[in-house]
Formats: structure tokens, sequence, C-alpha cells
């Protein structure tokens, strides 16, 4: 994975925060800052129902709200855990999103993609009939990341590395501090649950 690392004044500051020192929670989103935007705008790739209304900048700030607020309920140990949480709320933030572009009444839902000439009749179909298939259509891809978000913490982390942020296996162990053959097992586990999650009617 070609990402900036996190600075080495990022585990101080975890140990403030351990220590009960408030302030050491915007110290910790200062110095994630960089790395953190840019998983909203890798991970946001992934929410094409979220990516034609949304900018990465409107879903980091969200984000960071939520992890800000995360930091203060939640131990973290290490530099892996905060981005491991980190992932997680903008996986969060992402989802409700999508929930608010996918209603039946959201701009998403019914916004034509295109403008089809008045005087082309060939192939002509009614303007429910396309807003009903695209609504299934981000319906189903919401129920796929909230699939991903009821996985188990372990599987979760590995297939938002996976599928969202495009790491590499090997890149994965180290991080994990385990073998390549137990992300696989890993990453085989969380695409069963999901598939079975879905009902094996992933999106297209």
């Amino acid at each position: 994975m070609d990402e900036p690392p996190l600075p080495p004044s990022v585990e101080a500051c975890l140990r403030d925060l351990a220590a009960g020192e408030d302030k050491a929670r915007e110290r910790l989103l200062e110095l994630c800052s960089e790395r953190l935007r840019l998983l909203a705008h890798r991970m946001l790739r992934r929410f094409p129902a979220v990516r034609r209304w949304e900018e990465t900048d409107d879903v980091f700030q969200n984000a960071a709200m939520r992890l800000y607020r995360c930091l203060g309920e939640v131990s973290v140990e290490s530099p892996r855990d905060v981005l491991a949480l980190a992932a997680t709320q903008i996986h969060r933030e992402l989802i409700d999103m999508a929930r608010h572009h996918s209603g039946p009444m959201a701009f998403g839902s019914n916004h034509a993609t295109g403008v089809q000439s008045l005087e082309d009749h060939s192939n002509i179909r009614h303007p429910a009939d396309t807003a009903s298939e695209s609504h299934t259509e981000i319906d189903r891809w919401t129920a796929f990341h909230e699939a991903i978000d009821q996985l188990p913490e372990i599987q979760r982390e590995v297939f938002q590395l996976v599928w969202y942020l495009g790491a590499d296996q090997q890149s994965i162990a180290e991080l994990h501090n385990c073998s390549v053959r137990t992300v696989k097992t890993r990453w085989r586990e969380a695409r069963e649950a999901v598939k079975m999650a879905l009902d094996e009617l992933p999106p297209s």
C-alpha cells in the first residue's frame, strides 16, 4: 500500500489518551488527518451511489467527528487500532450517506443520468421503471456494505483492507503480524459470510 505513514508522535498521543487527557483526541485527529483523508477517498470509490453526490472532504469531515466521539468511548492501543477504527467510522458514514441517497424520495433515486432526444422514440422506458431499477441496485450495494460492517472485527478489518483499500495479502500479514495463509483464510471466510448475508445476490 502506497500510503503516508503515521508520525511516530501518534504513539505518545495514544499514551496521553489512555492517561485520560481529553485533548489527545484532537491531537490524534490532526496527526492522522492526511491518512484519514486518503482512506476516505479510497473507500468512497467503492460507493457508487455516494460518489456521484458527495465529495471526499464531506466524507472525511463527518467520519472525523465520528472517530473523535469513538476515541472517547473505546480503548485504542496502537496506530493499527486507530486506522482500523477510522476505517470503520468512514465505512459507517458512507453507509449512512448511501441510505440517504437511496430512499424512494431521494434526489439520487429520481435523477436521470442522461437526456434522450424528443425525436427518438426507440426503446423508450417509463422514468419510474428506470428509477425502480436504480433504487434496487442502490439497495443491493447498501446491503453489501452493511454486511461487511456486521463481520467479526478481524474479518471486517481484512475485508476493508482488501476491498476498499486494495492492500495486498503480504502487506496485511505484516500489519497483523500473522502469516499470509492466515490472511487468505480470513479473507475467504469474510467473503463467504458476506455472500450468505446477501442470499448470494450481490450488486452487479
